[in-house]
């Protein structure tokens, strides 16, 4: 049998960023054969990012710094060809995706490089790659005037235009809808397998690696522990744990009752290791790998809380006792101006009231409006109608920088909160600005708590994306807030990152009074929050919490949400309520364990 084809063969390969003391890349020897799917996985600066810029010369070419060693892509140099000429057969989608966008319009942008190459198909190309992602109802919409989510779903489809021979794709699923981020998925999916095309993917997601991946790369500290098939390295969990690489949830769940041996890593497989277990019921199905996943129930929440009927047309509410309000919104609308000429409507007659005291998760499909209302709470924008007040004041009589003392809004770029030439420069700023008594202790004390010590004096623009997250969230902590706004804080940060999250919001809650985080996180949502806002074109359809919304398919289905497995599975075996976190999933299992009787109900329910 011949030997496979080798699509990237990296050989020594070394190298450090100008002005770093150390190497970001430690002797990296790897070979990807062509045609597999490859995770690339890893934890914040372990180097994936700079891994994968190799492969289309970007490393080199456009980052220079100390290089050694040799990286040949489908038999080419990267080192000896350029960059332009490598991008015929290397597709590349970066971390900041936004950066990528060089065209006025949608459709543009996704023909840029078919006409620029001269492709005569060009058209047809560009029709195909915005009907492949389901965008092509923003095709004449201005690029700048996008989610993040849907900037990031033009920069694939640029990059798909070209079906190059290896598709390179750092973060796939950033910023992007919990349902449309499957639907990249099985796109990526089906050009690997109808096209044979490449792909390598740097993720997060665990779920996305054992359902999609084929191999996984694990990098720490600059170099690939292992290169190993996808079940095989999903088995490693202490060496991903140890990474900061959370297992899939469904493999958690199952390492708490057989430390050792075969785990499943997707619901339905976990269904099946259940039950031979006699863990669930004869009865349990296999939802929950689909688009939306879960059953729908229409029962109370675990504090007896009720959603509205869902035929109805008003919003799903839930009673629940609320402090003093802290910021109002009142019949707000906010439009903009399309390329066409009509006023798109992103925030409808919106009425909205957040307190003190809550963990606000707002949610909704891309474009649903939700970094709108965060800009129009923080005074960045003011609606074309009704009201905004936070802490009493109105934001049409003061200006944000006067808010600033009141409401902090981290916006969905990181890269543009660096202003300084320093991480430590900029986590001062506002403090030192306003002359804020032990300055330089509270900004110690925040780089400390966001691990970001050793790279105080760092460019802020020159660090990875997931430690640029948390420049920016010690940036926000410094101001130290009443009304935190974070627009998708945990977008490209490894478990212990996103755990530091939290940990900060909770240390601070003596001084943030209420915060409100957009984010397309489920686990964020399903752990953090106690209040869930749902957007659906710029209208509130939902203000209920965690375990109501996931037990609500309707609402999961309406907004393109996709509940966490822990959901899916604990909803697939019947459980009511659903659970929302592993150890919660494990106890009521152990439970059943302890009941003999229990294992052989035919309802697969708990009593």
């Amino acid at each position: 049998m011949p030997a496979p084809a080798i699509a990237i063969e990296v050989r020594g390969l070394t190298f450090r960023y100008p002005g770093a003391d150390e190497d970001t890349l430690r002797g990296v020897d790897l070979r990807i054969e062509a045609g597999d799917f490859v995770a690339v996985v890893g934890g914040n600066g372990s180097g994936k990012t700079t891994l994968c810029k190799t492969f289309n010369g970007l490393v080199p070419h456009f980052w220079s710094g100390d290089l050694a060693g040799s990286v040949r892509v489908l038999g080419q140099d990267t080192a000896e060809v350029g960059v332009a000429e490598l991008s015929h057969s290397v597709g590349y989608v970066f971390q900041d995706f936004g950066n990528q966008l060089v065209r006025p319009t949608v459709r543009d942008d996704v023909s840029f490089a078919p006409v620029n190459f001269g492709l005569a198909d060009w058209e047809e190309r560009t029709t195909t790659a915005l009907e492949t992602l389901d965008i092509t109802s923003l095709a004449d919409r201005f690029t700048w005037q996008l989610s993040g989510g849907q900037q990031h779903l033009t920069a694939i489809a640029g990059a798909i235009a070209l079906t190059p021979s290896v598709l390179v794709v750092d973060e796939p699923v950033a910023e992007v809808d919990p349902h449309r981020a499957q639907e990249i998925y099985e796109h990526l999916s089906a050009l690997n397998r109808e096209l044979g095309i490449t792909i390598v993917v740097v993720e997060h997601h665990a779920e996305f690696v054992a359902r999609y991946a084929r191999s996984v790369v694990l990098m720490a500290d600059g170099l690939p522990r292992w290169h190993l098939p996808v079940a095989e390295a999903l088995a490693r969990t202490e060496d991903l744990e140890a990474a900061n690489i959370p297992v899939p949830q469904v493999t958690a769940v199952a390492r708490a009752f057989e430390p050792h041996g075969p785990v499943p890593s997707t619901v339905p497989a976990a269904i099946g290791w259940l039950r031979d277990r006699r863990l669930a019921g004869p009865a349990a199905t296999g939802l929950g790998q689909g688009p939306v996943g879960g059953a729908a129930t229409d029962s109370a929440g675990a504090d007896g809380l009720v959603a509205d009927d869902p035929s109805t047309s008003a919003p799903v509410a839930t009673a629940v006792h609320r402090g003093p309000v802290i910021a109002r919104v009142e019949r707000v609308t906010r439009a903009y101006r399309t390329l066409a000429g009509p006023r798109s409507v992103v925030i409808d007659g919106l009425d909205l009231d957040l307190h003190e005291g809550e963990r606000v998760a707002l949610v909704g499909s891309n474009g649903a409006g939700k970094s709108t209302l965060l800009k129009l709470l923080s005074g960045l924008d003011v609606p074309d109608a009704g009201s905004v007040s936070v802490d009493g004041t109105d934001t049409r009589t003061v200006s944000a920088a006067e808010l600033a003392d009141t409401v902090c809004y981290l916006c969905q770029r990181p890269e543009e909160m660096f202003l300084k030439d320093s991480v430590r420069a900029d986590v001062a700023m506002h403090p030192a600005g306003r002359r804020v008594p032990g300055t330089a202790s509270l900004v110690t004390e925040v780089l400390d708590r966001v691990d970001l010590t050793s790279l105080a004096d760092r460019d802020g623009r020159l660090l990875s994306g997931g430690q640029q997250r948390r420049a920016t969230l010690a940036v926000g902590l410094a101001m130290r807030p009443r009304l935190l706004l974070l627009d998708e804080p945990t977008s490209s940060l490894d478990l212990r990152s996103r755990d530091d999250v939290i940990d900060m919001l909770a240390a601070l809650a003596e001084h943030i009074r209420c915060t409100v985080i957009a984010t397309h996180d489920m686990h964020l949502v399903a752990e953090w929050a106690d209040r869930v806002i749902v957007l659906d074109q710029g209208r509130v359809i939902a203000d209920t919490d965690p375990r109501t919304l996931f037990s609500r398919q309707d609402l999961l289905r309406q907004a393109r949400l996709v509940p966490p497995q822990v959901v899916q599975l604990g909803a697939a075996l019947g459980l009511e309520p659903v659970p929302l976190s592993v150890p919660e999933l494990v106890a009521r299992l152990s439970l059943r364990s302890t009941t003999p009787d229990t294992a052989a109900r035919t309802d697969g329910r708990l009593s």
